[in-house]
């Protein structure tokens, strides 16, 4: 079992991440009433990539089941493998139940093969003429662990006309550029897109988390991630779709996501 506390870079869980390792993390790391769910994912990623060290991830997707809460064990299947890809699973079990599923798809890396097609930045100043947002670490204790700089005046529960957030990311801890395992954390950093159509807070748990890398992330070489969530649809029963886009400084397109949420009422 390998313990880490509140002073515990990222980086160093992340190394500690393989097939099989027992983890156990404190409150410190915590979102909402469990482990932060980017972090969680991430963790399993990196163990995955362990698994295949020098091929490519491609993709990850995740499906949230309930919160981590105590230690858990990082359980990766046998990979599958076809002519080109290759698949892996795995499991956050914690107490003998599996808490968080994910299932990566890997490739030998590839050679540029025709022209890159990505969304484009939105317009945004540069993070040092944005102001930091702070969110109490009695509502998401992991929050320190990120500095937030929104672009405009859209803020989450601001009662907003779109449910649309933009804002600058990065990780405090260290200045080293998004790897996949830091970029699903980052994507995962901002509150609910859907938050900046409401007055009040609502609960909004992520159910499943897809991470898609662009072709910029090899590339990039600052620790800032512009960072755009949107919700493109909500049903009357609560559930919701979001979509997030990452870029560089620079414009280079790091990575696509999409999760789908729920919208939980307090009565």
């Amino acid at each position: 079992m390998t313990t880490f506390a509140a002073n515990a870079p990222i980086a160093r869980i992340h190394e500690a991440c393989a097939p099989g390792a027992q983890l156990e993390l404190d409150a410190s790391w915590w979102g909402f009433g469990g482990l932060h769910g980017g972090l969680a994912l991430s963790l399993l990623t990196a163990a995955m990539c362990k698994q295949h060290p020098g091929l490519v991830m491609q993709q990850v997707s995740a499906q949230y089941r309930r919160a981590l809460r105590k230690p858990f064990t990082l359980d990766v299947s046998a990979s599958t493998a076809g002519r080109t890809v290759s698949w892996l699973d795995a499991r956050a079990v914690e107490d003998g139940r599996v808490a968080l599923s994910a299932s990566a798809l890997f490739t030998n890396p590839g050679q540029e093969s025709g022209p890159v097609i990505s969304p484009p930045r939105p317009a945004a100043p540069p993070p040092s003429q944005c102001p930091v947002f702070t969110i109490p670490p009695e509502f998401v204790p992991f929050a320190h662990r990120t500095e937030i700089r929104p672009v405009g005046k859209v803020r989450p529960f601001s009662g907003a006309a779109e449910p649309e957030l933009i804002a600058w990311l990065r990780l405090v801890e260290d200045d080293l550029p998004p790897d996949s395992a830091r970029l699903i954390v980052l994507m995962d950093a901002l509150a609910p897109s859907y938050s900046a159509v409401l007055h009040t807070p609502v609960a909004l748990p992520t159910v499943t988390f897809t991470v898609t890398p662009g072709s910029g992330l090899a590339q990039a070489s600052s620790p800032w991630v512009l960072l755009r969530a949107r919700t493109d649809s909500r049903r009357r029963d609560g559930w919701l779709l979001e979509r997030l886009d990452a870029w560089t400084p620079e414009g280079a397109h790091l990575g696509s996501a999409e999760q789908v949420r729920v919208a939980v009422s307090r009565d």
